[in-house]
């Protein structure tokens, strides 16, 4: 006689084993109606299963966030048996959700392209609304890799080979059509509605594995109503009008190239923008109490190996080879990371407690191997720039530091345009250096230091560096998508491995706590969101050209060069516009390379000596004195921390 704990706490008992169709049932009409899939001690379940023992139980609704997860799924396979349907001897291999959607991966000899995705829809609707169940079976292994291979499903055959002896062989049904899947979904195809939209088509390799076959990719969207795919859609055409790509081309701030992937190559534009935002931070660290240093960039294997990131991160090192007689100094490599270099500069003689803590900051060049595929931009690339630095404190600064750290990093998000974030705890991982006992002090270290900064976070297990706990700071843009960004680590594991000492108050030689953190984490990724967020109208301080005088006749040209002499002797990015063209097509062409704000000068302002202030793309106009105009512009351009 099973009972059964519902959410608010009532008991429900039932004379034997009972299904979560049953359940809902008995509560209601509705729930019975609206349930997609019923969560048993913490585990989601088909309805259909039944419950033979004492549980907790609740049902997941199309109004619970879960929900997207289950359409999803669901959806997958109605496209799978859609695309069968259609294309007959396609394989099908896996079709996950994802953030956003679902993939499916086929196996076809004809990639698929866009222009396949209406009749592909249709059939994906006309199985939606056969409304047919999705029906779990279980067959044995021998007679599931049987009928794949019979049915030319090599991948399907492989899967099931793979799959661990105890991991039961669960098939799902849906009419005459079935998949290998564990589940769960919800009771009928009916349940994925319309709202799915096949998105975008993209090669991908077998188990993601260059060598193995190349297979069609098919990334679609699905969301619980019409209302949610619209917003999902405008979203992402804003995201098109934001890509950085293209917004980096029309402003000319940097372009990539296939001679050297995964690097940028910065105009003047773009290095002025580079520039001002590394001047920010660096005003920002100073007055934080930070050192600033520069480490090599090739460094012997030695290092990387007594640190323990030679094991952990070796295949996405650049490697040199040097001529040395000493065998064990042959091998080099282009740091991907400072940390190791940083204790170096610790180790440098004899450190007291009364220097701690010590503040070590580097804006650091890194490089790491990222597979030419997974290169997005200055997004994701292989050469990039860490605002990296260490703290190397006692045990008991770590939570004051913490503090200081949190505050610090709010103020610049705050300054850039980032007024939103939110936190992630990511404890041990299960590859990792140190011993238990080690990750107990540092992960109850930084717990501790949260709860004294008044960080709330959410929980994100194992993802924690191999060396110690983190905290990633996750900063929300102007449309909604989130950044992982900054991030604070305690690490207890490389003052060991590094033998990093300092004196104790009390004589004794002791290990420092090595603080890892960062704020922006890689300058070119975050550029690129900075780029997004703004959509490339910068706030007038960080804009790479300011102001843009523009003349209306030639005469005013002279006016016009004293103009932006003035200008750029006062700090403005200030440019001329000279060029024998209508007033009303150089507005245009400067709103396209969106320049803030335009400074109009024709006769009458040449002779009074004025200026008319435009601000971009907006058509108000304000008229002033050249000497008030200086003033106005360089109040408005006053970075944050300066005002």
């Amino acid at each position: 006689m099973p009972a059964i704990t519902l959410p608010d706490g009532s008991i429900r008992h039932f004379d034997g084993p009972v299904t979560g169709t049953a359940i809902a049932a008995s509560i209601g009409p509705g729930l019975a109606k609206a349930a997609l899939v019923m969560v048993v001690d913490g585990a989601q379940k088909d309805l259909s299963e039944s419950i033979g023992h004492d549980a907790s139980l609740r049902f997941i609704t199309r109004r619970d966030p879960e929900a997207l997860d289950i359409i999803r799924h669901d959806a997958a396979h109605v496209l799978a048996e859609a695309v069968q349907a259609l294309y007959p001897g396609t394989q099908v291999t896996i079709g996950p959700s994802i953030e956003h959607g679902f993939y499916y991966d086929f196996a076809r000899n004809e990639p698929f392209t866009p222009e396949d995705f209406p009749a592909i829809e249709a059939k994906m609707r006309e199985i939606v609304a056969r409304n047919l169940p999705f029906e779990r079976e279980v067959w044995p292994r021998a007679q599931a890799i049987e009928y794949f291979t019979n049915r030319g499903e090599a991948y399907k055959a492989e899967l099931i080979s793979d799959l661990p002896i105890d991991v039961p062989i669960s098939i799902y049904r849906q009419g005459d059509w079935l998949d290998l899947c564990r589940g769960p979904h919800a009771p009928t195809t009916g349940a994925v509605g319309s709202a799915f939209k096949l998105m975008k088509v993209a090669g991908a390799y077998w188990r993601g594995d260059h060598r193995n076959a190349m297979l069609s990719r098919i990334y679609a969207t699905a969301w619980r109503d019409q209302k949610e795919l619209d917003a999902h859609l405008l979203m992402l055409e804003e995201a098109e009008r934001r890509d950085h790509r293209k917004i980096g081309r029309e402003m000319h701030l940097f372009h990539m190239q296939e001679e050297a992937q995964g690097s940028v190559f910065w105009h003047p534009a773009g290095w002025k923008l580079y520039r001002t935002v590394e001047d920010y931070m660096r005003r920002r660290l100073d007055a934080a109490g930070y050192q600033e240093i520069k480490t090599p960039q090739l460094v012997d294997r030695r290092l990387w190996e007594e640190s323990g990131h030679w094991e952990k991160f070796r295949a996405s090192m650049f490697i040199a080879t040097v001529e040395d007689k000493d065998e064990a100094h042959r091998i080099h490599a282009l740091k991907p990371m400072n940390c190791p270099c940083h204790v170096q500069i610790f180790n440098q003689g004899i450190r007291s407690y009364r220097e701690l803590p010590l503040r070590m900051a580097e804006f650091g060049a890194c490089h790491r191997y990222e597979p030419s595929g997974a290169l997005h931009g200055i997004m994701r690339v292989r050469a990039f720039t860490q605002d990296d630095a260490h703290i190397f404190c006692e045990e008991h600064q770590i939570a004051d530091e913490t503090v200081r750290f949190v505050a610090l990093l709010s103020d610049i998000y705050r300054d850039l345009g980032f007024p939103e974030f939110r936190v992630k705890f990511s404890d041990r991982p299960a590859t990792r250096a140190g011993d238990d006992t080690t990750w107990d002090r540092a992960e109850s270290a930084l717990k501790d230091a949260c709860a004294i900064a008044g960080v709330e976070y959410e929980l994100n297990p194992g993802e924690g560096a191999f060396y110690g706990p983190k905290l990633e700071f996750v900063l929300r843009d102007a449309i909604g998508r989130d950044w992982q960004c900054g991030t604070l680590q305690v690490d207890f594991v490389l003052p060991e491995r590094l033998d990093a000492l300092y004196t104790a108050e009390d004589g004794t030689r002791r290990r420092p706590v090595m603080l890892h953190r960062a704020i922006l984490g890689s300058f070119e990724r975050f550029l690129g969101i900075l780029i997004e967020q703004y959509a490339g109208r910068f706030p007038l301080w960080l804009a790479p050209r300011q102001v843009v005088v523009a003349t209306i006749v030639d005469d005013a040209a002279p006016y016009a060069l004293e103009v932006v002499a003035a200008l750029r002797a006062a700090g403005i990015r200030a440019e001329a516009d000279i060029r024998n063209e209508k007033i009303n097509r150089k507005v245009v062409d400067h709103i396209e390379t969106r320049v803030p704000v335009l400074a109009v000068v024709g006769r009458r302002e040449a002779e009074e000596r004025k200026l008319v202030l435009r601000r971009l793309p907006g058509r108000e106009q304000e008229t002033h004195t050249l000497e008030e105009a200086v003033a106005v512009l360089v109040a408005e351009a006053r970075a944050p921390d300066l005002r």
